[in-house]
């Protein structure tokens, strides 16, 4: 009886093990190695993959990985503050801004970062946080919602746009301090994308709009994360 008992818990051990694996193979969860409980990283790349799978070629940040990330975090005492890292086309708006919703409802400090871009749902995601900052190099597109596939071509469809819009604005302008004309102006603003309106911002024109509250690398991220924890 005893030797089944060992050999259970080997057997334990050994499935605990492969699932701390397949956590950093599709996570990137190199935390399971090295836990720092205090301050945990949450990496947003690629494309925000909502209810419709990305293909197989496109590198996504899945939200049903997310959310439950964001529970497990809330839930331990341990962990003290979040460091969201963002470098994102975009993806699915209900995804992106259920998440961005999750982030901001949390209740211990967070700092976000945008070191690539932080385009469409991206920008959210990025003012979601306590405090935000976007490295000089990087960008964000701040653009009008749009859709592929299949559209009834009816009065609803717009509404249904427009509401989207809606949401989308108000959760910015609630999170950022960025002016609300200001915002309309760079979402409607034609000449900078090709086929398309929006606006493009490079680094300190984030933070001069009121969309990012500082341009830093991660060195700045951390200590003011840090502080936040502290204060």
């Amino acid at each position: 009886m005893d030797i089944l008992n060992v050999l259970d818990e080997k057997d334990r051990k050994k499935d605990i093990d492969n699932e701390k694996v397949e956590s950093i193979k599709e996570l990137g969860n190199t935390g399971v190695i090295e836990p720092n409980e205090r301050i945990r990283v949450l990496p947003i790349i690629g494309q925000i993959e909502g209810h419709m799978v990305a293909p197989a070629q496109t590198k996504a940040t899945k939200y049903e990985h997310i959310i439950p990330q964001l529970i497990e975090m809330e839930q331990n005492e341990s962990v003290k503050g979040i460091l969201i890292v963002l470098n994102t086309v975009g993806g699915d708006v209900e995804a992106g801004l259920a998440i961005a919703e999750m982030i901001n409802s949390i209740s211990k400090p967070t700092v976000s970062i945008v070191i690539g871009g932080g385009h469409s749902i991206g920008v959210p995601l990025a003012t979601s946080s306590n405090y935000s900052f976007i490295t000089p190099s990087a960008t964000m597109i701040v653009h009008p919602i749009r859709m592929n596939g299949f559209i009834i071509g009816v009065a609803q469809t717009f509404e249904y746009f427009k509401k989207m819009q809606e949401r989308i604005n108000e959760f910015i302008l609630r999170t950022s301090n960025v002016d609300k004309n200001n915002l309309n102006k760079m979402l409607t603003q034609t000449g900078e994308l090709l086929n398309d309106m929006g606006t493009i911002l490079i680094g300190e024109q984030a933070v001069e709009c009121g969309l990012i509250d500082g341009v830093g690398g991660l060195k700045d991220a951390i200590d003011k994360l840090n502080s936040l924890i502290e204060d």
